[in-house]
C-alpha cells in the first residue's frame, strides 16, 4: 500500500498545483499527457503561451527536496515530450512555450511556482 499512498500524494499535489495555476489565470489544456517520450503533468495556456508544468512533490527534504529533484536528464525528457506534444497537437505548435515547475514539499505550507524553470 505505500505505493498507493505515494501515488495519491502525487495526484493530490497535481490537483493543488492545477488549482493554484488556474487561480492565476492559466487554463488547462491537458493533464497527465502520455506519449512514447514520457509524461507531461500539466499543459496550460497562459495568455497565448503554452506552459508545460512539471509538478514535483516530496514528503521530506532529503537530497534537497522537490525542487532539487529536477536534474538535467529530467529536463531533457520534458523537452522531448513537449516537442512531441506540439507535433501531435498542431493547434499549439506556433505558440510561444515555456517550462514551469511547481514544487511542493510536505514540510512547508506553500508551493513554489518557478516560471521559466529551464530553457529548451
Amino acid at each position: 500500500m505505500p505505493d498507493r499512498s505515494r501515488q495519491q500524494s502525487g495526484k493530490d499535489a497535481e490537483h493543488l498545483a492545477l488549482r493554484h495555476l488556474e487561480q492565476h489565470g492559466l487554463r488547462l489544456l491537458a493533464q497527465n499527457w502520455l506519449c512514447k517520450r514520457g509524461e507531461l503533468d500539466l499543459v496550460m495556456l497562459d495568455g497565448d503561451t503554452v506552459v508545460f508544468v512539471e509538478v514535483r512533490y516530496r514528503t521530506h527534504a532529503q537530497w534537497g527536496g522537490a525542487l532539487a529533484s529536477i536534474d538535467a536528464s529530467k529536463c531533457r525528457k520534458l523537452v522531448l515530450a513537449a516537442e512531441y506534444f506540439l507535433q501531435r497537437e498542431t493547434r499549439w505548435a506556433n505558440h510561444p512555450c515555456r517550462f514551469d515547475v511547481v514544487a511542493i514539499d510536505s514540510t512547508t505550507p506553500h508551493l513554489n511556482w518557478l516560471r521559466n524553470a529551464f530553457d529548451s
